[in-house]
């Protein structure tokens, strides 16, 4: 019989403890591990591509969406503005987007897993609650949108030179509640737009043949593309009901119902809620192909 070398085995111990440990930290062991930072950080890679492509694009849309205008006069209205203005605002929604896809895509997963590992909850059920949790969070982000609503609007731009300018003026003039002006409509849209997009990503996924015709990247781009085009359509009012309660500071606060009322009025019935809609549809489907793109490529890099 052949006698243990304590030593070694003390050694091939802590060797083995440290092993797990380091696949604790990276991400490699989810029996323990919730949250896995590799789907954080490819919500915030593949947010950052799509801001610096779409970004002209969203400017075109929210004037749409504020005036009531057509695509023409919204275009109009930027080129007369010079170059200067096109990229003004984009710090808010490059912050805000980066920290909000990486949540959306972070809590997303780690909410699903934990549910279906730990309380062993049916798949569609635990699909629909992660959604719903991760859009939730993403709304903690709502200053974000707050300030770009602000520096968008043409008629703020003589009142603040940057971003970090109107924050400030917000803040100390009319406090955090101020900032999260338009939260409603914003938690209407998030949570179940997060749990459609979802489910309907991972249904494409797995129900796409192998066989087509069509490159990997491709079929990301183009399933990512009409989801998120589609869920984008369906959810539009909620963007315009939002952009006119926030296109004002300091007076009293415009309730949901009766924003979305006096659009109504104005606007001449349900069109003017989807005044800009066609756009913004265009403007979803590159931008969402490029998100999915760009998270499954950066996943397939990282994981």
């Amino acid at each position: 019989m052949t006698e243990k070398n304590p030593l070694t085995t003390s050694d091939d111990n802590n060797a083995k403890q440290l092993t797990y440990a380091g696949e604790l930290i990276l991400g490699r062991h989810n029996k323990f591990n919730t949250f896995d930072w590799r789907t954080f950080a490819c919500g915030w890679g593949a947010a950052f591509i799509n801001i610096a492509v779409t970004y002209p694009i969203y400017k075109t849309i929210f004037r749409q969406m504020l005036h009531g205008i057509s695509i023409a006069p919204a275009f109009r209205q930027i080129r007369s503005e010079g170059w200067f203005y096109l990229y003004r605002g984009i710090l808010p929604p490059l912050a805000q987007k980066t920290i909000s896809l990486s949540l959306m895509f972070g809590f997303y997963d780690a909410t699903k897993r934990k549910l279906i590992e730990k309380f062993d909850t049916q798949e569609y059920v635990a699909k629909v609650i992660a959604g719903l949790t991760s859009g939730t969070v993403e709304a903690a982000l709502l200053p974000f949108e707050r300030v770009q609503t602000l520096l968008a609007d043409a008629k703020f731009h003589s009142h603040f030179r940057n971003s970090q300018q109107a924050f400030r003026h917000v803040w100390t003039h009319y406090g955090l509640k101020e900032l999260y002006r338009g939260i409603i409509p914003v938690l209407y849209r998030n949570g179940p737009s997060n749990a459609m997009f979802f489910i309907l990503k991972e249904e494409a996924d797995s129900r796409i043949p192998v066989n087509l015709p069509l490159s990997k990247p491709i079929q990301e781009f183009l399933s990512g593309a009409i989801i998120g085009a589609s869920i984008s359509s369906i959810f539009y009012p909620f963007n315009v009901i939002k952009i006119a309660m926030q296109c004002d500071m300091g007076h009293p606060r415009e309730r949901m119902i009766a924003c979305t009322k006096r659009i109504y009025s104005e606007r001449g019935g349900i069109r003017g809620l989807y005044r800009g809609c066609a756009f913004n549809a265009y403007r979803s489907f590159l931008s969402w192909g490029i998100v999915n793109t760009s998270y499954e490529h950066l996943k397939s890099v990282i994981c």
